[in-house]
């Protein structure tokens, strides 16, 4: 009888390729931003664009791409059945985030370098009781829907972005597991250096030894100096080889004409760069106002740093702008502020 080898082809997911092949990654920067330079109008939910215009999200991704991001998201934010019932989309869940997460996989695939695909979650909209009026069940069959979408279209990571409260970030993971991907997870800090919800940087990094994630940090917040004393905070708690995330907005937001702008130029983003890399973080990107531009500047940056030891306040405030109050407390490892207690939604 003759012997038959079988040989077994082994695929390595992307995500987990590319973190343990690069010391430093570049993420995107704002999908809301630049949609609105494409056409998307204020208050228009961006996720039917990607079975209308499917070839603006594809511009939006290959812009990301071209600029040097290594990681980019899908236009999947509001993809969950509670903010797509505010547009009467809630029946579409599945349909526009397989379809997100499908055009994000060809722009990813066509690249002539490994660029990994990250499937974006973000809150419900919601808060969890006892604070809210959402039980953890509606919010995990909630992201398990979204995230069936996009795993079928293709994603590497299930990136959980935006959290503020902890009882929802355990929902949202355990949606997810069923998947088997890998997940990452940013929490949004404000100018107290805490969540809405209180949790400060130290309680995510301790917990996140729990919760399985690949990945964590923050991401939007205020401005970018804001963002880098919560990873310091963050780098202080975990090990030097945790997979720490930064995705920091372009300068600090101002009402112009109008509009929202962002104040940070290509300078100060590559500047941050060079800061976040110093703190700590691994994956590096921007969040609301960042563009092409400022990615090509901050890829450029990435590429010709050196590393330099951990950054001084004075440092980061004299390239990036003044820290809050609350930011520099967390800066120097002080997060025993009191907890803003909020009122439940039930007692009104």
């Amino acid at each position: 009888m003759p012997y038959i080898e079988t040989l077994f082809l082994i695929t390595v997911n992307n995500f987990l390729k590319i973190i343990s092949e690069k010391k430093h990654i570049l993420a995107d920067g704002a999908t809301g931003t630049n949609l609105f330079a494409m056409g998307l109008e204020t208050g228009d939910p961006p996720e039917p664009w990607n079975v209308n215009h499917a070839e603006r999200i594809r511009a939006l991704h290959q812009g990301f791409v071209d600029a040097g991001s290594d990681i980019f998201l899908t236009n999947s934010f509001g993809g969950t059945a509670f903010r797509l019932k505010l547009h009467q989309f809630e029946n579409r869940v599945f349909e526009l985030n397989k379809a997100a997460a499908i055009i994000a996989r060809e722009v990813a695939d066509k690249a002539d370098r490994l660029v990994v695909v990250a499937g974006s979650m973000v809150p419900t909209g919601e808060i969890i009781e006892p604070h809210g009026v959402m039980s953890s069940k509606e919010a995990t069959e909630a992201f398990k829907m979204q995230a069936e979408g996009l795993v079928e279209g293709g994603v590497d990571v299930l990136w959980l972005e935006t959290m503020y409260a902890m009882e929802e970030l355990e929902a949202a993971l355990e949606a997810v597991k069923e998947f088997g991907l890998p997940v990452c997870a940013t929490m949004s800090f404000d100018t107290a250096g805490k969540t809405m919800m209180g949790i400060t940087p130290a309680n995510l990094s301790i917990k996140a030894k729990d919760l399985g994630l690949l990945g964590f940090g923050a991401n939007c917040g205020i401005g970018a100096s804001d963002l880098l004393a919560t990873i310091t905070d963050i780098s202080r708690h975990v090990d030097p080889d945790t997979t720490v995330i930064a995705k920091a907005n372009c300068g600090i937001p101002e009402f112009k004409d109008g509009s929202i702008v962002y104040t940070g130029t290509e300078k100060l983003m590559a500047d941050y760069v060079h800061l976040a890399m110093n703190s700590g973080a691994k994956i590096i990107g921007g969040y609301c106002g960042t563009t092409f531009g400022h990615i090509k500047a901050m890829r450029q940056a990435m590429d010709e740093h050196q590393m330099n030891g951990s950054p001084s306040m004075p440092d980061i405030e004299e390239k990036i702008g003044k820290m809050s109050k609350g930011s520099r407390a967390i800066f120097l490892g002080d997060d025993s502020s009191p907890v803003k207690k909020r009122r439940s939604r039930r007692s009104k």
